[in-house]
């Protein structure tokens, strides 16, 4: 049983010096946590973007403003076309 607990005190060094990453720990998951984040925004911001610009063609359509106008529907006899 004396070889498995050094086992384990030996994998837990390991895993806080993989961590600690000889000293340069911070910096470097500082850079990852960056990284994500860019990341997170190069996905987010398109898809909030597309959903408020779905969000006003909607409106504009529940509003009137897209019916009937596109083949000049709205135009009166004699006026615009051609």
């Amino acid at each position: 049983m004396g070889a498995r607990m050094a086992f384990r005190q030996a994998g837990a060094i390991a895993v806080s010096d993989w961590l600690a990453m000889g000293g340069h720990g911070p910096f470097v998951w500082t850079a990852y946590g960056i990284s994500l984040l860019a990341l997170v925004c190069i996905c987010a911001l398109p898809l909030l973007r597309m959903r408020g610009v779905l969000r006003r063609l909607r409106r504009r359509w529940t509003d009137g403003e897209g019916q009937g106008q596109e083949h000049g529907e709205g135009q009166k006899h004699g006026e615009g076309g051609n």
